[in-house]
């Protein structure tokens, strides 16, 4: 049926000067996204930036919280009075990140706009997103995000239609105007592909061995997916999934899927009688967490083994063509690269780097040590089809998690790691210290702490082989004897303050020595970064407000 319009028309505006874009769209707190216009603005600067995007099809769906339904009926607005003429938008809202990825390709679309504020708190007071991503499926890249920026800070109008709100609740075709809005299953072309990456048939067996597992959605989007897949499709029984219904305010939780916020499952894990494998994804659907019976698995420790076990699943048939990290993630995966004789590619922070290399089919498996891991199959991260690996994977080798995990640290070491994360920074004084830091960290050569001695540094620079774009000051390195590593970098995925995140990386060859405790494996670390930079005195801070 059509929904009535008025003709569009062009609407005065003022600009906004915080609509900068970080490396995972645009992040605010809710009330700020609720100004009037503030939508408006951006979504019009993304089209005076794109203005090929007209005539063209848009995918919209967003991880469902708060302002989402709200936020994509002002987009439908202003994209049909841009001349965008076909909507792809998921049922209720609801698109996760990876399965909109996937869907701007499947449909051929020309671009979509996720709405999310990935892994941050959600709610009237928590945190909103808008990220837009291209025709590969993957992020904008950093030449689009700089120059949605620039217009930005001078868009004066903005074009939109008057019309009812979308019937979003009900899979079908609408028109509005002169644009179709189809309302699709959020769900079913994700999960079909999920069958094409994976032996079906052999996960389908660990459940009638009786081998259990649980997953926690965390009350977020990735609740219909994983019911779909592991209790549907692959005969979980019901009730594996736990917070499947996906929330406003993700149940008041965190949706985060580490130790920290996804404790409920933690604990279960770590509990007497456990299930054999446990494992939660966070907001949107891209970042994973895997943890067998008493036994965490640490995101770059997961890279690592994925890597090293790829030639048992049916995604990686044709084998590995390269592996891609991002700098701050653990060199675990390097080892297993280097025995491989597959090549490696170090990247900045941010998943976009990574689709430029799939796009020219130099790695087809990638990972960062905040969660988040995928391949070629679509350009994000990818909580689920993480997890669906490491299920091939058990359901081929009948191992344990444990014991996959003692068996990969036999063979290339154990790589310890931590990242200790200040939060809610004054941002002012965040980057003064930090300019400082990279400025000085040739001087940190030879200071050291208890044996510790720091060899090299490095200011981390990043030219992109597909594009030749270079990316300048991605983080600081310190290079230490014993084969160790401290990481700094400001993060760009917060919206309160600055987040400075310090990574701490060590590796262990005896195998008397793997079951170390991690923080007490990395005290040493610790120590000398607490004594190099001086903490309290450049940011008033002296513990790390989290650490994962």
């Amino acid at each position: 049926m059509d929904v009535l319009v008025n003709q569009g028309h062009s609407v005065s505006t003022e600009p906004f000067d915080d609509q900068k874009p970080g490396t995972s769209g645009l992040r605010k707190k809710v009330a700020r996204f609720q100004e009037k216009h503030y939508v408006e603005n951006f979504i019009q600067s993304i089209f005076d930036t794109l203005p090929e995007l007209a005539g063209g099809s848009l995918v919209i769906g967003g991880d469902g919280r708060y302002f989402n339904d709200q936020a994509i009926q002002t987009i439908i607005q202003v994209v049909v009075a841009n001349g965008v003429e076909k909507l792809i938008i998921g049922k209720d809202g609801l698109l996760s990140t990876p399965a909109a990825a996937h869907l701007i390709r499947h449909t051929n679309s020309d671009a979509g706009i996720i709405l999310s504020a990935s892994h941050n708190p959600g709610g009237p007071e928590g945190d909103f997103g808008i990220k837009l991503n291209m025709k590969n499926g993957g992020p904008s890249p950093q030449s689009i995000t700089d120059a949605i920026y620039e217009n930005t800070k001078s868009v004066r109008t903005f074009k939109k239609i008057d019309c009812h709100s979308v019937d979003l609740a009900s899979t079908g075709q609408t028109q509005v105007g002169p644009a179709l809005v189809e309302v699709i299953d959020p769900v079913q072309d994700y999960a079909d592909l999920m069958e094409t990456q994976f032996d079906f048939d052999a996960i389908r067996q660990m459940p009638v061995r009786g081998i259990r597992m649980v997953f926690d959605a965390m009350s977020a989007v990735t609740g219909p997916y994983a019911c779909e897949i592991f209790e549907n499709r692959l005969g979980f029984p019901s009730g594996t999934v736990i917070n499947a219904q996906p929330l406003k305010d993700f149940g008041g939780g965190h949706p985060d899927p580490n130790p920290v916020h996804a404790h409920e499952l933690f604990d279960r894990m770590m509990s007497e009688g456990s299930p054999e494998f446990g494992a939660a994804s966070d907001g949107d659907g891209d970042r994973n967490l895997i943890v067998g019976r008493s036994c965490p698995v640490s995101p770059s420790d997961s890279l690592a083994l994925l890597a090293a076990n790829a030639h048992l699943v049916p995604a990686f048939s044709k084998g590995l063509a390269g592996i891609a990290r991002s700098m701050p993630t653990s060199s675990a995966v390097d080892r297993v690269a280097e025995k491989l004789g597959v090549p490696l590619h170090v990247t900045p922070t941010g998943w976009k780097f990574f689709g430029n290399l799939m796009d020219a089919g130099l790695v087809n498996l990638c990972g960062e040590e905040s969660a988040g891991t995928g391949g070629a199959h679509v350009r994000e991260k990818d909580g689920i089809w993480a997890v669906l690996f490491w299920l091939n994977i058990l359901a081929v080798t009948s191992k344990s998690v444990q014991d996959i995990m003692t068996d990969h640290w036999q063979t290339f070491g154990r790589t310890f790691y931590q990242r200790h994360d200040f939060e809610g920074l004054d941002e002012t004084r965040a980057s003064e210290f930090f300019s400082a830091l990279e400025k000085e960290a040739g001087n940190l050569v030879g200071r050291g702490v208890d044996g510790l001695t720091v060899v090299s540094t490095e200011v981390f620079e990043y030219k992109d082989p597909t594009t030749n774009e270079i990316a300048n000051n991605q983080g600081v390195q310190l290079f230490l004897d014993g084969h160790s590593r401290l990481v700094f970098r400001l993060s760009g995925t917060g919206t309160t303050g600055a987040t400075l995140r310090v990574y701490l990386e060590r590796l262990e060859t005896r195998p008397e020595a793997f079951s170390t405790d991690v923080a007490d494996s990395l005290s040493g670390l610790t120590k000398l970064y607490q004594e190099l930079l001086n903490l309290k005195h450049s940011l008033g801070v002296t513990e790390p407000t989290t650490v994962v």
